[in-house]
C-alpha cells in the first residue's frame, strides 16, 4: 500500500478515535468516497494499536493504578481504588465482546458497513449526544462510578458497534445521562477504550496470523506510529477543550456529515 495512503488512514484513526465522531465510520467512508483501495482489517488493527498506546500514555496514572489493583481484584478484594477500577472496566467490556462475537459469527458486521447506516447513526446519535450533554447534570466524578454505571456504560459501548455511532460518543453520552461532568465522562470513556481495543485487536489478530507477511507488518508499524502521535495530540486537545466548552461542536459536525451521507446514499 502506498505510504501516503497509510499516512492518511493513520491520521484519520488517530484524530477520530477519541473524538465522539466515530473513527470506524471515517475509516469505512474513506475508500468509498475516494475510490482508493480498502485498507483491509490488518491496517485497521495496526492503527488501533497506535491509539491504544496513546490513551495508555495519556492516562498513565490511571493505568498504573489499575495494574497495581489487578492482583487484589484476582483475589476477590475490591477495597482498593485500583482493584475496583479494574473490576468495573472488565464489567463494562463484557457487553461489547459478547455482541461483537454475535455480529462476527452472523456476518452482520459486514452488512452494516454502508453509507446509509453511517449517515443515520451519525445524525441520530449526534442528536442524542446533544440531549445528554444539555440534560445531564455535572455532579458526579469518575472515581465514584458504580457497578450499575459500568453495566449501563458497557451497553452503550456495545451499541457503538454499529458503524457511525462512535464508541467514545456513545459512552460519553451514557456517562452524561448518568450525571458525570464532561471531563470525567470523557475520562471514563477513554479508560473503557483500553480493554475494548485490546480485546478487538486480539480477536482480529488471530484471524490474520496465517496471512501475515513482512510488507503488511511494515505497513502496520508505520500506521501504528502515525496514529499514536495523532491520537495523543487529539486527546490532549479534546480534554483541554472540554474545560471551556460543551460537546456541541462535535454534534454539529455529526449532523452535517450525517445529512450529507444520507443525501449521497439516497440521491
Amino acid at each position: 500500500m502506498p505510504l501516503y495512503h497509510i499516512f492518511i488512514l493513520a491520521l484519520i484513526q488517530g484524530i477520530t478515535e477519541f473524538l465522539p465522531i466515530s473513527s470506524s465510520a471515517h475509516l469505512i467512508l474513506f475508500p468509498q468516497l475516494t475510490g482508493l483501495q480498502d485498507q483491509g482489517v490488518a491496517l485497521d488493527v495496526s492503527v488501533h494499536v497506535g491509539t491504544l498506546l496513546a490513551v495508555m500514555l495519556y492516562f498513565r496514572q490511571d493505568v498504573a493504578q489499575v495494574w497495581r489493583g489487578l492482583p487484589d481484584m484476582a483475589r476477590g478484594r475490591l477495597d482498593s481504588p485500583g482493584a475496583r477500577m479494574a473490576f468495573l472496566l472488565i464489567v463494562a467490556t463484557i457487553p461489547v465482546i459478547l455482541l461483537g462475537l454475535v455480529l462476527k459469527v452472523t456476518g452482520l458486521v459486514d452488512s452494516m458497513r454502508s453509507m446509509a447506516v453511517i449517515g443515520w447513526t451519525m445524525l441520530g446519535f449526534g442528536v442524542v449526544l446533544y440531549a445528554a450533554d444539555k440534560m445531564g447534570s455535572e455532579q458526579r466524578r469518575a472515581e465514584n462510578w458504580t457497578l450499575r454505571d459500568a453495566v449501563v456504560l458497557g451497553l452503550w459501548q456495545a451499541v457503538a458497534l454499529i458503524p457511525g455511532t462512535s464508541r467514545s460518543g456513545a459512552t460519553i453520552t451514557g456517562a452524561r445521562f448518568l450525571g458525570f461532568e464532561r471531563h470525567d465522562a470523557a475520562r471514563l470513556s477513554m479508560l473503557m477504550s483500553i480493554p475494548t481495543i485490546m480485546a478487538s485487536g486480539v480477536l482480529t489478530a488471530l484471524d490474520l496470523v496465517e496471512t501475515a507477511n513482512a510488507r503488511a507488518a511494515l505497513d502496520g508499524l508505520i500506521g501504528a506510529s502515525i496514529s499514536f502521535v495523532a491520537a495523543l495530540i487529539a486527546l490532549k486537545l479534546m480534554m483541554r477543550f472540554l474545560a471551556a466548552v460543551s460537546f456541541t461542536p462535535y454534534v454539529i459536525y455529526r449532523i452535517v456529515l450525517g445529512a450529507v451521507l444520507l443525501w449521497m446514499a439516497y440521491a
